[in-house]
């Protein structure tokens, strides 16, 4: 990651507020820490940052309202990636309405932020690049080389493999989910509050939407798919109805059935 990257970091925990930009500045510029809402929108109108990590809870301005002053104010605006230990509906609607590049869900893993940041700046010039990521699982940390690239293909091969099309929506919304899955482990647990809004947001829809077609793929999968597989991959009968796992289910297993590839080549 190119270490010209300019980030501001506010957040009113000093821990968590310290930990990220040690993490951070190992590859990108943190050009300013704040602890409260009138520093940060501060520095974010002075140095005009490329990304910035906002907490939602903030002395003197909140998160929302620092978002809303440099939409007024600044002509150059950075991509901004909201935290925050409360995760309602009301509040992701707030990020997404606002134009949030990312909510996430404290406690945190301080690489997860670096890779989400990595994301949303992208690749200059190809959509095949490099990266470290960095998963958790109950007994042991390790990290990967991998390619973002092949991890998409790995995803695209087993969808296929279980007869999911890809002319329906369900199959985007499907794989989007997967890796998101992969490269967070803590995603399952918001699936309705984090994960599906993402995923709307990126194609411009409703979360209600997302949940829907991921459950007409799936209804897909098991009535056109091919039940050795299905039965391989899920464990369980297949037949009409009985063992359809839930959506979350679904891109749990296999998120979990990558990672666990990519643990035993790390």
């Amino acid at each position: 990651m190119n270490k010209e990257l300019k980030v501001i970091i506010a957040d009113s925990n000093a821990r968590d507020l310290d930990g990220l930009a040690n993490m951070l500045s190992k590859e990108m510029d943190v050009i300013g820490l704040a602890d409260d809402g009138k520093s940060a929108y501060e520095m974010i109108i002075e140095n005009k940052p490329d990304i910035v990590v906002l907490d939602v809870i903030l002395p003197v301005i909140d998160g929302f309202g620092v978002i809303e002053k440099v939409i007024q104010k600044s002509e150059q605006m950075p991509q901004f990636i909201v935290t925050s230990s409360i995760g309602t509906q009301s509040l992701i609607e707030c990020a997404n309405n606002l134009g949030v590049a990312y909510y996430m869900m404290k406690p945190y893993d301080y690489g997860i932020v670096c890779e989400r940041i990595k994301q949303i700046v992208g690749p200059k010039d190809s959509n095949i690049y490099h990266n470290r990521i960095r998963m958790v699982d109950d007994t042991q940390t390790y990290t990967r080389e991998y390619s973002e690239y092949d991890m998409k293909q790995d995803v695209t091969n087993i969808i296929h493999e279980l007869g999911i099309p890809a002319h329906i929506k369900g199959y985007q919304y499907i794989r989007e989910g997967i890796i998101m899955a992969i490269q967070d482990v803590n995603m399952m647990n918001y699936i309705t509050k984090l994960l599906y809004p993402t995923i709307a947001k990126k194609y411009k829809t409703t979360s209600s939407s997302v949940e829907r077609a991921i459950r007409h793929a799936i209804e897909v999968a098991w009535s056109r798919g091919r039940i050795e597989i299905l039965e391989e991959m899920f464990g369980y009968s297949v037949q009409g109805d009985r063992g359809k796992p839930t959506n979350s289910e679904f891109i749990a297993l296999i998120a979990d059935k990558l990672r666990l590839q990519y643990r035993m080549h790390a």
